[in-house]
C-alpha cells in the first residue's frame, strides 16, 4: 500500500515539473494578484503580459500557458490577443484554502522561444458565498422533565466555510418559555453554544417542544442557517457520555498507507441500556480532512483514507462528538500530527548576483546571494551547498538558509571572461536529495594592459623629393584590454629634427598608427632621422607605451652634375695652350665636375658632342681628361672648340655642358694679340692710359715665359712632356656641399693647382701646369657608356670662337 501511495504522489507530471525546474535558463520574479472568489469565468485577473513586460504581439509565437502547481486543475488562463490573465474556471475560496486565514492560488506561467517560467500568486479573497450550516437538520433532546432550571445542553456549532467576519458571528432562538441560547467562546476562540433551561419542563403540559435556531454570519448581505430543536421530554437519561480525554493527540507520517490506523478514541456513559450506548462521528469537517480519514462509529478508531502531506498541512485537528441513545453528546478534540519525511529535493533561489565583476575585485568580494529552501523539516531540511568546479569563488553561509558567493582570488578578464558556476544543494534526509542551479558571472574589463607594439622598433624607407602626404610606414599596437580600453590611439611624441618640430615632417594617424609624409625630404640636406610613436588606449587612466620609427631617405637623381673646370662663368673663357708637336696621346687638360648625388647618381661620363677638328682630340670616359688622339699636324686649326657634355648614371640621367678653347702654338708669339679678343667679347671700357699698362704688363710676362719655354725645350726631346699633367682646380672652386663624405662623390682630393704666368690683360690670365696625378675612378668600377647614348643638344653652338692677334689663354680661378 505504501509503494502505490508514494507512485501516486510521483506522478509523471510531477517528475516533468521537477526536470522543468532543473532546466531553465531564465525565471523571473514573481506576479501577484488579488481577487475575490467565485469571479465569473473570462473575468479578468489582470494585464500578464503587461505586468511581466511581454509583447502582445509576440504573445502568441511564444505558445503562453497556465500548468498549476502539485498538479491540481487549472483556474486561470491567458487571452492570446489581449494578454489578459483571465478565470477559466470557479475559484472557490473555501476548497481551495479552507479556513486558512491567508489563500494564495499559485499558478505557473511558462513560454516558450526563449524558455521562461513565472511564477503566479492569486490571492484569493473571502466573500460571503456560504452561509452557515447545522451539521444536522434537526437536533433532537430528550430531557427528562426532572431536569432542574438553568441546566445547560450543548449544541452543534454552525458550520460556515467563510472565514474572518463572514463566518458564524451569533445564534438566535426563537421566543419560547422554557429555553434560551447562551453563546461561550473558549480559548481558542470557538465559540460554544449552549440551550439554557430557563423554565421547568412539565411533560403533563408539553410533551415535546420545536424550537427554531438560526445561526446568523457577519458578511454584507448577511447570510444564516437554521436548525430545528425538538425536545422530547423524558422521564431519564440523566448522563451524558464522557471522553477519557479531552484532547487526544497522535502522529502519523506523510505518505502514510491507506487503513493505517491513526488513534481510537472512547467516551463512557454512566446510564444503562439505550441511554449508554454510545456512536462516534466527526463534528464539522472540511472535505478535505474527511477524505483523509475514516472514524468507526462504533470504535472510534480513525484510520487514514488518502494521502497525507506534511508540507500542506503539518497538524491536522478532528472535533469528535460522542452521543448516547437519548441523545446526549459529549465531544473531544484529537490533534494529528503529520510527520516529515524526505520527499522534497531543496530549491535553490538566486536572490541577487553582480552579473558583471571587474576584474580588480579583491578576494572575498560578496557578488551573489542565495537562498536555498527545503519544504521537508528537522533533518530532511537541513541543507548543505557547496561549488564542485574549481573556480575562483565559494559560498560562505550567512543568515539562515542564505549563503554569500564571494570570490576566493585574483581575477583576470584576458584569461577567463566568463564563469559558468553550478551550486549543488543536499539535504540530510536519508536518503538525501539535492538540486543544482548554473549561474553566469562575466569578468568586467579594467585598463590593466598598456598597449604593446608588436615590433621593437620600426623602420621606414622614403625616396627624397616625395609627395606631402604619402604613407611611409605603419606602426601597429595590441591591447589585451576590451572596447574603449582596448582601443588604441596613436601620436608622435614631441621632439626636434634638424631644429624643427617633428610635426613638421611627419604625421601619424591616430586610429591606424599610418605614418604620412608632412613634406618633401631632401636627401642632400639630411640621410635620416629618428622619431618616437606613442600608443595610447582610452582607459582611465590612460596606459602608453613608446616605440621608435627610423626615417631613411634615399637618393633620387635630382641633382644635375656641376662643371668646376673649365669655369662656366659667362664673363670669361678658358683656353688652353698646345704644342705643335704635341703627339696622339698627349694630356691636354681635364674637365673636372661633381655631382651633389650620391651613388650611381653620381658617376659621371664625360663626352665631346662637338669640336673643330673631330678625331684630333679624345677625352677620358670617366676621368674628363682630354688628350690629342693623333699627332697635331701643320694643316690643324691653331683655334680648337670642344664642347664637352658631363652626364650622371641616374635615371633618367641629368648632365651639363662646357667649351673648352684649344691654342695649337709652341710660343707665345705666335699668339694673337689678347687685346682685339679682348675688346671684342667684353667690350672693355677701360681708358687709354690703363690699356697701355696692361699691354706693357702682358709683354713682360710673354718675354718671361718665352724664356722659360726656351730652357724647358732645350732640356726636354720631346715637346709632350710640358703637358704630362692635368689641371687641378684650387680648394676654393669646391662648394662646400661637394664634400666627399661617404667616398661615393665625385670630387678627390689630390688635385693641385699652380699659376706660372698672367697676362697684363685686365680680364684674361694665362698658366701654365705643373703636374697631374692621375686619380680618376678606374673604368671598371663606373657604369660603361658610350658617346652615342647622349643627345647632342649642342648642334646650335658656333665651333670656334675667333681671336684677333695677341691673345693669350685665360683661366679664371
Amino acid at each position: 500500500m505504501k509503494g502505490k501511495a508514494m507512485g501516486k504522489h510521483f506522478s509523471p507530471w510531477i517528475l516533468c515539473w521537477i526536470s522543468l525546474y532543473i532546466g531553465l535558463r531564465s525565471v523571473c520574479g514573481d506576479v501577484s494578484y488579488s481577487i475575490a472568489e467565485e469571479m465569473k469565468r473570462g473575468s479578468v485577473i489582470g494585464n500578464i503580459a503587461r505586468d511581466l513586460g511581454i509583447g502582445v504581439s509576440t504573445l502568441s509565437s511564444r505558445k503562453p500557458r497556465i500548468d498549476p502547481e502539485r498538479n491540481i486543475k487549472r483556474h486561470c488562463n491567458v487571452n492570446l490577443s489581449t494578454g489578459d490573465l483571465i478565470v477559466s474556471d470557479r475559484i472557490d475560496r473555501e476548497s481551495l484554502c479552507s479556513k486558512k486565514a491567508t489563500c494564495v492560488l499559485k499558478e505557473e506561467l511558462v513560454l516558450e522561444n526563449p524558455l521562461e517560467l513565472h511564477r503566479i500568486s492569486i490571492h484569493v479573497n473571502d466573500v460571503n458565498d456560504n452561509s452557515p450550516q447545522f451539521s444536522e437538520n434537526l437536533i433532537s433532546f430528550e430531557i427528562t422533565e426532572s431536569v432542574a432550571k438553568g441546566a445547560k445542553f450543548l449544541l452543534t456549532e454552525a458550520y460556515d466555510a467563510d472565514i474572518g467576519s463572514n463566518t458564524v458571528q451569533r445564534y438566535v432562538l426563537e421566543n419560547n418559555d422554557h429555553f434560551t441560547i447562551n453563546v461561550d467562546t473558549d480559548v481558542s476562540g470557538r465559540r460554544h453554544c449552549e440551550l439554557v433551561l430557563v423554565k421547568e419542563l412539565d411533560r403533563e403540559k408539553e410533551s415535546e417542544l420545536n424550537l427554531i435556531l438560526t445561526a446568523l454570519d457577519g458578511g454584507s448581505p448577511q447570510r444564516s442557517g437554521t436548525a430545528t430543536i425538538h425536545v422530547t421530554v423524558l422521564d431519564a437519561n440523566d448522563n451524558a457520555p464522557v471522553f477519557t480525554k479531552a484532547v487526544y493527540q497522535a502522529t502519523v507520517p506523510e505518505n502514510a498507507p491507506l487503513n493505517t490506523v491513526v488513534i481510537r478514541v472512547s467516551a463512557s456513559d454512566a446510564d444503562d441500556g439505550p441511554n449508554g450506548d454510545v456512536t462516534y462521528n466527526f463534528d464539522h469537517i472540511s472535505d478535505e480532512q474527511g477524505s483523509l480519514f475514516f472514524l468507526d462509529a462504533k470504535s472510534g478508531e480513525i484510520t487514514v483514507t488518502g494521502l497525507i502531506d506534511h508540507e500542506a498541512e503539518a497538524s491536522i485537528e478532528l472535533r469528535i462528538r460522542a452521543k448516547d441513545g437519548p441523545g446526549l453528546a459529549s465531544y473531544c478534540t484529537v490533534i494529528i500530527e503529520v510527520t516529515d519525511v524526505n520527499d522534497n529535493p531543496p530549491i535553490i533561489n538566486l536572490k541577487s548576483l553582480s552579473t558583471s565583476i571587474p576584474e580588480n575585485v579583491s578576494p572575498g568580494t560578496e557578488v551573489g546571494i542565495i537562498n536555498v529552501q527545503d519544504r521537508d523539516s528537522d533533518n530532511n531540511k537541513q541543507v548543505r551547498c557547496f561549488i564542485q568546479q574549481s573556480v575562483p569563488f565559494k559560498l560562505v553561509p550567512s543568515i539562515k538558509n542564505y549563503y554569500s558567493l564571494v570570490t576566493t582570488g585574483q581575477l583576470d578578464r584576458e584569461l577567463v571572461s566568463d564563469y559558468n558556476i553550478t551550486i549543488t544543494a543536499t539535504d540530510e534526509g536519508s536518503p538525501p536529495l539535492s538540486s543544482s542551479k548554473t549561474v553566469h558571472l562575466s569578468v568586467a574589463d579594467i585598463n590593466d594592459n598598456p598597449p604593446v607594439f608588436e615590433e621593437q622598433s620600426y623602420s621606414a624607407y622614403v625616396t627624397e623629393n616625395n609627395k606631402p602626404g604619402s604613407s611611409l610606414c605603419s606602426v601597429t599596437a595590441r591591447d589585451p584590454d576590451w572596447r574603449q580600453n582596448g582601443t588604441v590611439v596613436y601620436s608622435l611624441l614631441p621632439a626636434e629634427v634638424n631644429g624643427a618640430q617633428v610635426s613638421s615632417y611627419l604625421s601619424v594617424n591616430g586610429d591606424t598608427g599610418v605614418i604620412h609624409a608632412v613634406r618633401s625630404f631632401d636627401y642632400e640636406q639630411w640621410r635620416s632621422f629618428k622619431v618616437q610613436v606613442m600608443a595610447r588606449d582610452n582607459g582611465s587612466p590612460p596606459l602608453s607605451s613608446n616605440v621608435s620609427v627610423s626615417v631613411f631617405i634615399s637618393d633620387v637623381n635630382d641633382n644635375s652634375p656641376q662643371i668646376l673646370y673649365p669655369t662656366p662663368e659667362g664673363n670669361s673663357f678658358m683656353t688652353e695652350l698646345v704644342p705643335k708637336a704635341a703627339h696622339g696621346g698627349s694630356l691636354v687638360s681635364k674637365v673636372i665636375a661633381v655631382d651633389a648625388d650620391s651613388g650611381q647618381n653620381a658617376w659621371m661620363s664625360y663626352h665631346i658632342v662637338k669640336s673643330t677638328e673631330p678625331g684630333l682630340f679624345t677625352i677620358g670616359l670617366h676621368s674628363g681628361e682630354i688628350r690629342t688622339q693623333r699627332d697635331i699636324s701643320e694643316s690643324d686649326s691653331m683655334k680648337q672648340n670642344l664642347i664637352v657634355a658631363v652626364k650622371d648614371n641616374g635615371q633618367p640621367s641629368l648632365s651639363a655642358t662646357c667649351s673648352m678653347y684649344l691654342l695649337i702654338s709652341d710660343n707665345l708669339a705666335e699668339v694673337p694679340e689678347l687685346k682685339d679678343i679682348s675688346y671684342e667679347d667684353k667690350n672693355s671700357k677701360l681708358t687709354s692710359y690703363l690699356i697701355i699698362a696692361l699691354v706693357c704688363v702682358s709683354t713682360f710676362f710673354l718675354t718671361f715665359i718665352i724664356i722659360i719655354l726656351g730652357v724647358r725645350f732645350c732640356r726636354r726631346r720631346k715637346p709632350r712632356m710640358l703637358f704630362d699633367g692635368a689641371v687641378a682646380i684650387p680648394s676654393a672652386y669646391l662648394p662646400p656641399n661637394y664634400a666627399d663624405v661617404d667616398g661615393t662623390g665625385t670630387l678627390r682630393s689630390t688635385y693641385n693647382y699652380d699659376a706660372y704666368l698672367t697676362t697684363g690683360s685686365r680680364t684674361s690670365d694665362f698658366k701654365f701646369v705643373s703636374s697631374y696625378n692621375d686619380n680618376t675612378l678606374p673604368a671598371d668600377q663606373t657604369l660603361r657608356k658610350s658617346p652615342s647614348d647622349f643627345a647632342d643638344p649642342f648642334d646650335d653652338l658656333d665651333a670656334s670662337v675667333e681671336v684677333g692677334s695677341g691673345i693669350l689663354s685665360k683661366y679664371s680661378l
